[in-house]
Formats: C-alpha cells, sequence, structure tokens
C-alpha cells in the first residue's frame, strides 16, 4: 500500500510539472557569450586646418560632452573678430544719414510753401529727401552686412576650439602642440555610460527575444558581479551560414567603474516554445 501511494504521488508530480511546462508563462534560461562596447566611438577631427595650439586632455582622460578638447593657432581669427565688431558698431554712417533726412525734411517743409521759391528748387528740395532715405537705407544695409561679418568671424574662431560632441573617455591622443594639422583625427574617444553588449543567439530563439526586455550581464571579471541590460536591437536578418542573428542590449554604467572591451555571459529568461 505504501509503495502505491508513493508511485501515486510521483506521478502527481511528474503530471504537474508537464501541465506547468505547457502553460503560457512557462521560462528557460538560456545563456550565450557576448561582449562589452562602448556605447559610441568617435574619431573627433579638425573643421579647419593649421597649427595645434593646445591639448587640454590626455589618453583615458575623462571628458564631459562641449569639454574643450584642442585649440588651434586662431591670431588671425582673432585679429577678424575684433575687426568685425569694430565695423559693427560703427553707427556713424547711418547717424549721419539721419540727421540730414531730417534737414532735408524741414527745409522742403520751408520752401513749398513759399511762393517766392522756385519749382525747381521745391523739386530740388523733393529729390533731395528722396535722395537722403536711399542713402540711409544704405547705410543699414551696410550696418546689416557689419553685423553678419561679425557673425562669420566668430563661426571662424570657434572652429579653432574643438570641444567633445560625447561624454566618455579619451582612447588615443594622435597630436601634440605645434604638429599640423588638415584632415586626419586629432583624438578618438568613447562614450561608456551606457555600455552596449553585442551577443549572437541562434535562430530557434528568434521572435522569442525583443527589444524591452532585460538579461543578466555576467562579465568575465567577476568584481565587476552581475548587472541588468535592456535589449534594444534585434536583427531582422538571420545569417544563413551560421544560423544565427545579433541581439544588442544597452548596460547602464553611471559611475563608469565598468571598463568596456570585456567578455561576458548573456543570460536571457524566454518563453518555452508550446
Amino acid at each position: 500500500m505504501l509503495i502505491l501511494r508513493i508511485s501515486q504521488s510521483i506521478c502527481l508530480s511528474l503530471s504537474s510539472l508537464l501541465l506547468l511546462a505547457a502553460s503560457p508563462g512557462w521560462a528557460e534560461t538560456v545563456e550565450y557569450d557576448g561582449l562589452i562596447e562602448p556605447y559610441a566611438v568617435v574619431e573627433i577631427g579638425s573643421p579647419a586646418e593649421g597649427i595645434v595650439a593646445n591639448v587640454t586632455v590626455d589618453r583615458s582622460s575623462s571628458i564631459k560632452k562641449g569639454q574643450v578638447l584642442v585649440e588651434l593657432e586662431a591670431s588671425v581669427e582673432q585679429a577678424a573678430l575684433e575687426k568685425a565688431q569694430a565695423m559693427a558698431r560703427f553707427n556713424g554712417e547711418l547717424r549721419l544719414q539721419e540727421a540730414q533726412l531730417a534737414f532735408a525734411k524741414r527745409a522742403h517743409d520751408r520752401v513749398r510753401t513759399l511762393d517766392a521759391i522756385s519749382i525747381h528748387d521745391k523739386d530740388r528740395a523733393a529729390t533731395e529727401i528722396s535722395l537722403t532715405k536711399s542713402r540711409l537705407e544704405k547705410a543699414k544695409e551696410n550696418n546689416m552686412l557689419a553685423k553678419l561679418e561679425l557673425k562669420k568671424a566668430q563661426a571662424m574662431l570657434a572652429r579653432s576650439t574643438i570641444k567633445s560632441p560625447i561624454s566618455g573617455v579619451v582612447v588615443e591622443r594622435y597630436v601634440s602642440p605645434g604638429e599640423y594639422v588638415n584632415i586626419q583625427p586629432l583624438l578618438r574617444v568613447a562614450q561608456i555610460d551606457p555600455l552596449r553588449v553585442e551577443v549572437i543567439v541562434p535562430a530557434p530563439l528568434f521572435g522569442r527575444i525583443s527589444p524591452g526586455m532585460t538579461a543578466t550581464i555576467v562579465p568575465e571579471l567577476p568584481e565587476y558581479g552581475e548587472r541588468t541590460a535592456t535589449v534594444t536591437i534585434v536583427d531582422r536578418v538571420i545569417d544563413s551560414s551560421s544560423s544565427t542573428f545579433g541581439v544588442r542590449l544597452e548596460l547602464p554604467n553611471a559611475e563608469q567603474q565598468m571598463p568596456s572591451g570585456l567578455k561576458c555571459l548573456v543570460r536571457f529568461e524566454v518563453k518555452l516554445n508550446q
């Protein structure tokens, strides 16, 4: 009787497991080798050619977005800016034409009511108003052009200051003060917050991994512990030769403590096929 009861219990347990496996919420854990990489790597170049005056960072320096990294020699651009600033402040011609227009209007108002003034003189007074208006308009145009030249000079000077487009670290420094630069890169920088994780998974998992899912990341160096990453990209094309597809995850690294380039394990919780 005892043996019969034990057999019945084992059968019931197996039946329960089979029913649980067939339920929609049942999932399995799978893990694959992955690689932790920088979120972005940028080769920073110069928008203008010239001589390097100063490099404010070195390899492994932490940088912030908008931080000045390299400065080019810019004495010519600085002089052009100062000239443009002075020209934009000059309003003498504008004020002169405004004064002459006011005088021409007063003169015209006086002569047009006097019978002793000939029609020719009255016409000349009216014409002087028209000519002065034209000269005033030309002075305004010159003033506007001076302001545009100021903006151009500011932009030209700004090209000599190279700023970082991202926050991260300097991976490589290629130039030093005194070097001539043209089209070659100046620095290589990497964004490491967040990091990205690349993993290749077999084709049978296609459709079972989707953007927004989370996975556990286990770096090869145990001191960094297990982390949680979020799936951001799932390739829509399966590689026919290997019957695999790629998945990219985003791994937060707010304190920038974890280095990129580490191998890791990526654990997914995926639903069983029905």
